[in-house]
């Protein structure tokens, strides 16, 4: 049976050599963290371009192209000039013989000699093949995709997050790899800022925890050192936002004094130098060292995507006047929902949206969601309701479980109008809720909340859509375990939602799977 790295870190932790066993641990030479990245499952591209290639925010006629030089992944200065010169190469075929673009940029230390190419004068719905080039080596090549014309009648897209590395190995990732997909939309938690402890929610710990830029790259660079992640990268064009534990659980940059605020820039500089992200949008100037994470975007006609950020301008929870959204975005979110286009709307969230009480009587189990923002979140739902917005599918991670909920502009109202299906997916690998607690607390919590549909937790993966103009399909594709780089991926259930027709229905072909609550 494989032991798998958590397995292998609690055998470390018993044997009292954690610090030795954890990469990032106080104390560790660059070779010896390396030595016990690589004892974990972790494997490197050749230097300098050891974490990878990756293109993101694509659009119809161009992409990002990313990449990082970093010779040494866990050193904290880089054997590099303050400055290097990258070349980079797009092209129609694999083998990189039609070239139909390329050029140089230069990559400076200020932000870890990160490279991010907005590349623009391509052709929609094509696959396109990228490398780069530098100090007489040249990196993998990646493929990637832009986005359809308009007139689109099918687009497919996955989502991912909570990718914790040491709780398992990014098999959901591999899958991704493998799916034929437009994009990818990552919903936040792809890196821990913790490492092991005595237990998974113990911060106290002797293993070390992100505070410096330094800190918060070598973590990248042990995350990205799993090759699902980097096939996952190199073979899709992604959308990013984040969550909390990019920078600190359960954070909120309002609450916090300076030596937080230094921190909190540090954590977005270095998602920022890790991530193929297009910082504002075309003719805005840049808003680095904080990049700037929601956008809209047409994809084919067909899906309107709107990506939230909701962490950056978030107040404390459970406030009379809180938001999660801030004012800008809030008000550029419903001057979305009043100008939408007819097609369906997709709304990249971090953090569950729908309500969530633990049993019935009780109160909110998590502020830190959207529950703890209610008073927003029903003016943005009534301005939805009021909008007359029709065909809103709302994508969430952070939960660890999957959830299939109702959007109603009152989630205490049973006759409330519904205006929305929200899909909360599983983890790749963040540890669920122990076996005996989803058991009990599945059906208190569908007892708790009406609008609760689906709740399965224990499972691992992903989710994939298949949007067409007339049914949007989510696959909640799972896979056997968490501890098998190399397990296997199976649809476990499918849910429709029908053009015009607020609300998700289970395919009946799948309504037999397990779940820990499903709505008769």
């Amino acid at each position: 049976m494989r032991l798998g790295r958590r397995g292998l870190l609690r055998a470390a932790a018993a044997a009292g050599a954690l610090n030795l066993a954890w990469p990032l641990a106080a104390g560790h030479s660059p070779a010896q963290a390396r030595a016990a990245a690589e004892a974990l499952g972790a494997t490197y591209d050749a230097a300098p371009f050891t974490l990878g290639v990756a293109s993101g925010d694509p659009m119809p006629h161009g992409v990002v192209l990313w990449t990082r030089l970093v010779p040494d992944p866990f050193a904290v200065e880089q054997d590099l000039p303050e400055t290097v010169e990258v070349g980079w190469t797009v092209a129609e075929d694999r083998g990189m013989r039609t070239v139909v673009q390329r050029g140089t940029v230069h990559a400076s230390a200020t932000l870890g000699h990160s490279v991010h190419v907005p590349v623009d004068g391509l052709r929609p719905g094509r696959h396109y093949y990228y490398a780069f080039t530098a100090r007489g080596r040249t990196s993998r090549i990646g493929r990637t995709k832009t986005a359809p014309a308009p007139g689109a009648r099918r687009v497919v897209f996955a989502s991912a997050n909570c990718q914790k590395f040491y709780d398992g190995y990014y098999a959901a990732l591999r899958g991704i790899a493998a799916e034929e997909l437009d994009f990818v939309v990552h919903l936040g938690d792809y890196i821990y800022e913790y490492g092991p402890g005595s237990g998974d929610r113990d911060r106290n710990h002797d293993t070390g925890e992100c505070l410096t830029l330094a800190d918060y790259r070598k973590r990248y660079a042990l995350y990205k050192g799993d090759p699902s992640l980097r096939a996952a990268h190199a073979n899709h064009p992604w959308f990013l936002t984040w969550d909390d534990h990019e920078v600190r659980n359960n954070y909120s940059p309002a609450v916090g004094g300076a030596p937080f605020l230094q921190r909190r820039l540090a954590a977005y500089q270095a998602w920022y130098e890790h991530q193929p992200h297009r910082d504002g949008e075309p003719g805005v100037d840049s808003a680095l060292p904080e990049p700037v994470l929601h956008r809209r975007r047409d994809i084919g006609g067909l899906v309107e995507l709107t990506v939230l950020d909701l962490r950056s301008y978030r107040t404390a929870p459970d406030t009379a006047d809180g938001s999660i959204l801030g004012t800008r975005q809030r008000d550029w979110l419903k001057q979305g929902v009043t100008n939408a286009p007819d097609a369906w709307h997709c709304w990249a969230n971090s953090i569950m949206l729908s309500q969530l009480r633990a049993k019935p009587g009780s109160d909110i189990m998590f502020p830190d969601q959207w529950d703890g923002f209610r008073t927003e979140r029903a003016d943005v739902l009534g301005h939805v309701h009021g909008a007359q917005l029709e065909d809103l599918v709302v994508i969430t991670g952070d939960w660890h479980s999957a959830f299939v909920d109702e959007i109603r502009t009152d989630f205490d109202a049973a006759d409330s109008p519904v205006v929305g299906a929200e899909f909360t997916s599983h983890s790749v690998c963040s540890g669920a809720y122990r076996p005996e607690w989803n058991d009990e607390n599945g059906p208190l919590m569908g007892e708790a909340n009406p609008h609760l549909q689906y709740f399965q937790a224990g499972s691992y993966g992903y989710d994939l859509y298949e949007v067409t103009p007339e049914r949007w399909t989510t696959h909640m594709r799972v896979v056997r375990s968490r501890h098998d780089p190399q397990s296997p991926v199976s649809t476990l259930t499918k849910w429709h939602v029908d053009r015009g027709k607020p609300g998700a229905y289970e395919d009946p072909a799948t309504s037999g799977s397990h779940a820990h609550y499903r709505r008769d």
